[in-house]
């Protein structure tokens, strides 16, 4: 079980997420949903040690991240929101690299599965600089999965993915789930929440605006998409909607 209490991350005067507490339980996959800047990246660097948070506390299993980072990243595979790295490595180069930094000995024969279910057996002796974004984000989700930690964590992981890459990673974080481990993602295609969440937490401007189950939030707005439902929530309209309520809380 993973649980944030109160974290809030601020730069300078700007505060990028806002005392956000929620509970993510073991088995299964829960999203983060929210516009450009909404705080789910903020959220996802917490989780994985790159971003400090300015306050509030992190636990994994009842350890605090900030007492316990080590351990707790040897059980997290992640995924950046950008493939852009290393990219003077070639695609072994940047596995064996995971392999090392992971203690990896015998992961040949899941390296080799993940190779061709992703279908990278042509290009792995040839530089990450050179392949698109597509092959990129297979480069980097090949190696976040080859240890197979307990915790998935997987920012915009299925941006650039051709159609049968998306879905054979979708089937493999269901797989991963159903065995009682978790996978937290974030997106922006509501469809894949839709289809894929146990749990959502829908961000904005750094709130936490829901945090339930997708058929918790669909009962509420009977014959309504998701997509519906997110944009009243989170959209152009619950902004203007804001505004027109602050100017006559000042009349």
């Amino acid at each position: 079980m993973i649980e944030l209490i109160n974290v809030t991350k601020k730069y300078g005067k700007k505060t990028a997420l806002n005392n956000l507490s929620l509970t993510i339980s073991n088995g299964e996959i829960f999203g983060f949903l929210g516009h450009n800047g909404a705080g789910k990246s903020t959220t996802i660097k917490s989780l994985v040690s790159i971003i400090e948070p300015s306050g509030g506390t992190i636990r994994f299993d009842g350890k605090d991240l900030t007492e316990n980072r080590l351990e707790i990243k040897k059980k997290i595979a992640y995924v950046p929101d950008t493939p852009d790295l290393f990219l003077q490595l070639t695609a072994n180069e940047y596995w064996d690299l995971i392999k090392a930094a992971y203690g990896l000995n015998n992961e040949a024969a899941r390296l080799q599965e993940l190779i061709s279910l992703f279908d990278m057996q042509p290009h792995v002796d040839e530089t990450i600089e050179s392949f698109s974004h597509g092959m990129r984000q297979k480069t980097i989700i090949i190696g976040a999965l080859l240890p197979d930690p307990d915790i998935w964590i997987l920012d915009e992981p299925l941006q650039g993915l051709d159609p049968q890459a998306a879905f054979d990673l979708k089937e493999l974080m269901k797989k991963h789930a159903e065995k009682g481990n978790t996978v937290i993602f974030s997106t922006h295609v509501l469809d894949t929440a839709q289809q894929l969440c146990d749990e959502l937490a829908i961000l904005k401007k750094g709130e936490l605006i829901y945090n339930g189950s997708v058929d918790s939030l669909l009962e509420d707005y009977p014959n309504e998409s998701l997509e519906s439902v997110y944009l009243k929530m989170a959209g152009r309209k619950s902004e203007e909607l804001e505004e027109l309520e602050e100017q006559e809380g000042t009349e």
